[in-house]
């Protein structure tokens, strides 16, 4: 259950305290592990946490045909609503709930439903394009980058995509080789320079969230 922001109001006898967050921003090619270090943080960090996709601000292509839908390449920032992403990430950071679009992956659309998401403690937000863009880094206290081999990316899309997106294991092959792993190299890899913390996708997580909690301490006394 993610807590509203009045559960984040401290009674101190005088006055109520804003309890401020703490931005954790996680980029990283497709598949290398991002999602697995979030879901791993949220279970084990010790503060009250709440979670943010990019994924889900993917333009809505319900305006396009099926079959026009299925060329758009996906893995080029400009598929992204970034000004909206960007928009909510200003309103969570002055206190504010935010709508997050749920964004579907087997009709590329978004569903007429939102997702509330408060800034709890600390906020995790993870996206293959995340660090791409210089006002969304501005707007993280941390930043981290989790790099994994091509080759395990592939493996790991394939079978995400089949079992989660509706796709059949030759056509996640083919949009990997087509535009995943060009925008990666043109795109993703380059933007690793902005991360605060790079990490590789096939650690060990847990003995790498001591680390991170360490960093967010550290944040949370410089506020």
């Amino acid at each position: 259950m993610l807590l509203t922001r009045s559960d984040l109001i401290l009674w101190t006898g005088v006055k109520e305290v804003q309890v401020s967050s703490i931005f954790l921003g996680i980029a990283g090619g497709s598949c290398s592990g991002k999602t697995t270090l979030v879901n791993c943080l949220q279970n084990q960090l010790g503060f009250l946490v709440s979670k943010l996709a990019f994924d889900s601000y993917y333009c809505d292509q319900g305006h396009l045909s099926i079959e026009k839908r299925a060329v758009v390449n996906y893995d080029h920032p400009d598929s992204l609503d970034v000004d909206l992403f960007i928009n909510n990430l200003r309103s969570l950071r002055k206190g504010s709930d935010i709508s997050s679009p749920i964004y579907d992956f087997a009709t590329h659309t978004r569903s007429a439903e939102t997702s509330i998401v408060s800034p709890t403690e600390v906020v995790l937000i993870d996206g293959i394009l995340l660090l791409v863009f210089p006002d969304i880094c501005n707007l993280l206290d941390i930043s981290i980058f989790v790099s994994a081999p091509e080759d395990v990316r592939l493996e790991r899309r394939v079978v995400r995509d089949v079992a989660e997106r509706g796709r059949t294991a030759e056509q996640a092959r083919a949009q990997f080789l087509k535009t995943v792993q060009p925008m990666h190299d043109q795109f993703v890899e380059p933007s690793k320079k902005n991360a605060d913390l790079i990490i590789s996708g096939e650690a060990n997580f847990a003995e790498i969230r001591i680390d991170i909690e360490q960093r967010i301490n550290a944040e949370r006394q410089s506020n």
